[in-house]
């Protein structure tokens, strides 16, 4: 199963960061915060990445056409214009980077990829949240629902959109709301389980948003369900969030270390 990583985006509330380089190449203990997410995903086995570029792209591909050279032990032979590798200790990942726009919304990158996908089952997050999501329990619960649609979703301190449910201890998702006031509520965590249908819901080209019409509609059809996850989950929002995963780092607290 692949597995799309939205990474285009502005990450304008982190412009201390980003004026220099896309949200996800912003580094956690020495490495791009995108890198972390992959890792996540490959300590479960998943390793074939579809990653969504937009806003300085050029750096994402630079990273990863560098990465195997920057991880290897080499001699460089300059007369003689050769590279010999001694020894690396690279990841399995197969990477397909794809250019989707500077200006397209999250539902416009996630349709430019759908070819890249093809007709079988995918994974989707963001570029910019961290978890200790158990990826194996989150694909066997999609399979078990046997629904188009499954979004882990987890309880942060507020801000962010509301799920809500049908009744109390149901995952079945009837309504997908866009920030409401109050805390203690269920929100997109990212990590979806999506069915190749769901790119049937994306109608507006560039200018859809993932989380408002397609997630709402397949709500509305009742082929939206709930992962709940109760460990840990943060987003790279702020500088203040950057900081606070940069100290759990240094700390050895960083729960979403599972490698």
């Amino acid at each position: 199963m692949k597995v799309v990583i939205l990474a285009g985006g502005l990450g304008s509330r982190l412009s201390e960061e980003t004026t220099l380089k896309p949200k996800p190449m912003v580094e956690i203990g020495g490495r791009p915060i995108l890198w972390h997410i992959m890792k996540i995903y490959s300590h479960y086995g998943y390793n074939d990445f579809i990653i969504c570029c937009g806003y300085k792209g050029y750096m994402i591909k630079e990273y990863f056409a560098n990465y195997f050279l920057h991880q290897a032990d080499v001699t460089i032979d300059l007369k003689q214009n050769k590279l010999e590798i001694h020894q690396s200790n690279v990841e399995p990942w197969r990477i397909t980077l794809i250019d989707t726009g500077l200006e397209t919304m999250t539902g416009g990158r996630i349709k430019k990829i759908q070819k890249y996908v093809g007709n079988k089952p995918f994974m989707l997050t963001y570029g910019d949240g961290l978890g200790n999501v158990n990826i194996k329990e989150l694909v066997e619960f999609h399979t078990k629902q046997n629904k188009l649609a499954t979004v882990t979703v987890v309880q942060p301190s507020g801000r962010f959109g509301a799920i809500h449910f049908n009744q109390e201890n149901s995952v079945e998702i009837f309504a997908f709301q866009e920030k409401p006031k109050g805390d203690n509520t269920w929100i997109n965590g990212g990590f979806f389980v999506l069915q190749p249908e769901v790119f049937d819901y994306i109608k507006d080209g560039d200018s859809t948003i993932w989380e408002r019409e397609p997630l709402e509609t397949l709500a509305k059809d009742k082929q939206l369900h709930a992962f709940r996850h109760y460990g840990f989950w943060k987003p790279m929002d702020t500088i203040r969030d950057k900081e606070d995963l940069e100290d759990l780092w240094k700390t050895d607290k960083c729960d979403w270390k599972l490698w």
